[in-house]
């Protein structure tokens, strides 16, 4: 009897060892919180793939003008809603109230991050017991004009968005709600703090980019000629969220080949030139081949390792969010940006910057001369590849042609990076060069642009500038040699009509630049 007793006693045991283990391994009660304001295209699949995390979604609607409650009910979410007449009212605290009962609370920004995979890594911490309040800080979609202005004053532009808020139970009661401003995460933040709540901040930045950039095919053309001391630190340099990464060796005579043969990264796709051909050829080649693999998004990093991967996003982003067909590096906003490169390689870039500006009409463009672009499909599909300029030319080029066509270009503003490698571009030799090339273009952007794809009559501002500010020059050049060397007769209404020729010339040309500029509004934004 007593043998029975104690195995019902053990076994006993056994359940309630059982039961504990259960009641340990149970996961939390969820809940996610959606502040939204007219996310009609979004919100529903964030939603369906919230629930996939959550046990409940709770969207904060504020005052939406489409159809983002209807959307976001269809998906199975709980919505608080906001009356129009009282936009920017309505607090998160709502939504926070409504939760309270919930173990752990998670609110995602999506004017920051719309994808839900990234809840377990926000909750984790809070799981463990190594906080009560989790953070989590992703790559920014920044703000074009006072991100300049910062870098301008030499002011931090580090803070990175908040994408995510995490915290438990046990924190909510510690923090006081109703100090919470309106759609504010910071201001919760900034409430946990003072009540002691212990906060981990969490970089999320490389799951952030993975998740936004998974959805495009990204390739990324690295041109090298005698690189073989930095191209594999190159490859090895890109970014996971890469899909393909054409190495295009310029003829090179030492060991480039060969080290692009044998690297062992899947993603590499290498083309070899017999003979040089000059950077654009190899960067048209590159184009090429990513057209044929249907890259939606194709960048260009040298194989010189002069182009810091960290700032890939930031010349993607705006691509993405379909502000922009082209975007390239500008690394002249600012003295400190400009840190490494040499007096007269700025000044050279600065004179290249004046007359690529003419002549292509992107008039918001600085440092033409950066390599480091990213282009869309749809702008790669548009130009004929086969006619860019071959060799250091090809940036300038493509900028004259983008523009004949309408494309949008965004300057992206980011600091240089200079190594051991040393510049192969002569900016005296390079500037007698290029300069006629962009005059040959720009005839023919203002032919194709304002003649044959449409009309605009600042075509015939330009051409009469062109006639009579030359025309005037000669003419007064002519006036000095005949009144000073040649000593013979000159009327005195001569400088007179000098200067009428020169200032009508003067005033046609800048009619024809403030024309050209207005007319260009609408293919470029501000720099990021």
């Amino acid at each position: 009897m007593s043998d029975e007793l104690q195995m019902d006693n053990s076994s006993q045991d056994i359940i309630q060892n059982e039961n504990l283990r259960a009641k340990d391994t149970v996961p939390p009660n969820i809940t996610v919180i959606l502040p939204a304001y007219n996310e009609e295209l979004s919100i529903g699949s964030v939603v369906l793939r919230t629930k996939t995390y959550a046990h409940r979604v709770i969207v904060v609607d504020d005052a939406s003008s489409d159809h983002t409650v209807d959307v976001a009910e269809m998906a199975g979410a709980e919505v608080i809603r906001n009356p129009i007449t009282k936009r920017n009212e309505l607090s998160l605290k709502k939504g926070i109230e409504v939760a309270s009962d919930s173990d752990i609370i998670v609110m995602m920004n999506l004017g920051v991050c719309h994808d839900p995979s990234l809840i377990p890594r926000m909750i984790a911490p809070i799981n463990d017991g190594n906080c009560e309040l989790s953070v989590g800080i992703c790559f920014s979609k920044l703000q074009r004009s006072s991100e300049n202005v910062l870098l301008l004053n030499n002011r931090s532009t580090e803070s990175k968005p908040i994408g995510y808020l995490a915290f438990s139970k046990n924190c909510l009661s510690k923090i006081d709600i109703s100090q919470i401003s309106l759609f504010s995460m910071r201001s919760l933040i900034s409430n946990a703090k003072r009540s002691s709540v212990k906060v981990l901040h969490i970089d999320i930045q490389e799951e952030h980019e993975a998740s936004l950039f998974r959805a495009y095919k990204i390739g990324v053309v690295v041109p090298a000629y005698n690189e073989e001391r930095l191209i594999q630190e190159t490859i090895d340099g890109i970014p996971a969220y890469v899909d393909k990464i054409y190495v295009i060796n310029d003829g090179s005579k030492d060991r480039t080949a060969e080290i692009i043969n044998s690297t062992t990264d899947p993603r590499v796709v290498p083309i070899h030139h017999k003979v040089n051909k000059g950077v654009g050829a190899a960067i048209i080649d590159g184009y090429k081949r990513a057209l044929a693999d249907e890259m939606d998004l194709v960048a260009v990093m040298a194989g010189d390792n002069q182009m810091d991967p960290y700032q890939l996003p930031k010349l993607i982003m705006p691509i993405i969010e379909g502000k922009a067909d082209y975007t390239k590096g500008n690394r002249l906003l600012s003295k400190e940006m400009r840190q490494g490169m040499s007096p007269w390689r700025a000044f050279g870039n600065g004179m290249l910057s004046m007359i690529t500006k003419i002549g292509s009409g992107y008039w918001n463009i600085t440092d033409p001369q950066n390599g480091y672009t990213v282009i869309s499909r749809y702008a790669l599909e548009t130009i004929d590849l086969d006619s860019i300029y071959t060799y250091y030319g090809y940036c300038n080029d493509i900028l004259l042609k983008m523009n004949a066509y309408g494309m949008r270009v965004v300057d992206v503003t980011m600091p240089a990076r200079y190594g051991s490698e040393k510049s192969k571009i002569r900016y005296g030799k390079y500037i007698r060069k290029v300069a006629p090339m962009i005059f040959r273009g720009f005839l023919w952007r203002l032919k194709m642009k304002y003649i044959v794809l449409d009309f605009h009559p600042l075509v015939l501002f330009y051409f009469a500038s062109m006639i009579l500010v030359p025309l005037g020059l000669i003419f007064g050049f002519w006036i000095v040699l005949e009144k000073l060397i040649f000593h013979g007769p000159v009327s005195q209404n001569y400088p007179l009509l000098f200067v009428f020729i020169f200032l009508v010339g003067m005033q046609f040309l800048l009619f024809a630049m403030f024309f050209d500029m207005q007319a260009n509004k609408t293919s470029y934004s501000k720099m990021v």
